[in-house]
């Protein structure tokens, strides 16, 4: 029967939706479909080559077919906490490539190379060049109190209290609502350029100005666009102050945002533009390397033939 099911044809990354967070239900694959059981054994199906990366929440059973299924189709499927405050674990929907990896990792070890990669990232974020003559350490210190002053702007602007970046993960209720709306924005971020960074064949450990973290290159290329994507939603979302769940609502906000500015259509191409900064071209992947988890089909035309 399955010889009879049409090829999967999975979205291209640039195409998809970018998250969708599911709990309290049983993912599963009924006729070929990958759907969510809740608790009264309602189905909901999810069109999950079509999706990013599935955050999943407590209290939601995944099965062995369902994974299976979201790795064909390049879908990063991620266990997180409540509200996505804390992650996991990640499923990596096809993995990093070897030729890109050691690219990646002769990058971060060589500090003079290190070093122009973030200077572009830092170009990149701000809109300008960074001072000359400055370490890395230098630029990151540089880097955090310039975000600092955005988040005091951004809260003057939108009229909510501020005081600092700083919330007990283990007492998410105590947090203000500030803080609670900024987590729930940047564990959506983090969710799609992780998909992202894992989709063009890099290591989401190994960053240049974060280092020793499982998610340090995702977390630099995140802030590449936290203060003009997630993180002014999460203010708007905290000046509003919407009863029940603000989390819910910076999810959706979010979600509308990616889309309208075609977050994902930017992530990839800009992480080669950040990289070749170094100015040391890529090596050629050897003649036996494993190929793209999705590779793009030969057209049956020109260019302008969608086939």
């Amino acid at each position: 029967m399955s010889s009879l099911l049409p090829p999967l044809r999975p979205l291209p990354m640039k195409e998809r939706i970018s998250v969708l967070f599911i709990e309290r239900g049983e993912i599963d694959v009924i006729d070929g479909a990958f759907v969510v059981v809740d608790a009264t054994g309602i189905r909901t199906q999810i069109p999950v080559g079509g999706v990013a990366c599935i955050m999943l929440e407590p209290g939601t059973r995944l099965s062995h077919r369902a994974a299976a299924l979201a790795a064909r189709v390049g879908t990063l499927l991620v266990w997180v906490g409540e509200a996505g405050v804390r992650l996991y674990a990640s499923g990596q929907p096809g993995g990093a490539r070897s030729d890109r990896l050691l690219y990646q990792a002769q990058l971060a070890l060589d500090e003079n190379l290190r070093l122009k990669v973030v200077r572009k990232m830092y170009a990149l974020r701000f809109g300008e060049e960074p001072p000359a003559r400055r370490s890395v350490e230098q630029l990151r210190g540089i880097e955090g109190a310039r975000v600092r002053r955005s988040y005091q702007l951004l809260a003057r602007q939108y009229g909510v209290e501020w005081k600092a970046r700083d919330y007990d993960a283990q007492d998410w209720e105590s947090a203000d609502i500030a803080n609670r709306c900024l987590s729930a924005a940047t564990s959506c971020l983090y969710g799609v350029t992780e998909a992202a960074v894992l989709a063009a064949g890099y290591a989401p450990a190994v960053g240049f100005i974060h280092t020793g973290k499982p998610l340090s290159f995702v977390y630099d290329i995140a802030d590449v666009y936290k203060f003009e994507t997630v993180v002014p939603v999460a203010f708007k979302i905290a000046a509003a102050n919407p009863p029940g769940n603000p989390e819910r609502a910076v999810r959706l906000a979010c979600r509308d945002m990616f889309r309208q500015t075609r977050l994902l259509d930017r992530i990839i191409p800009d992480i080669e533009d950040i990289l070749s900064a170094s100015e040391i071209p890529r090596p050629e992947a050897p003649p036996d390397a494993v190929g793209p988890a999705l590779p793009i089909p030969s057209s049956l035309g020109d260019a302008g033939h969608r086939s």
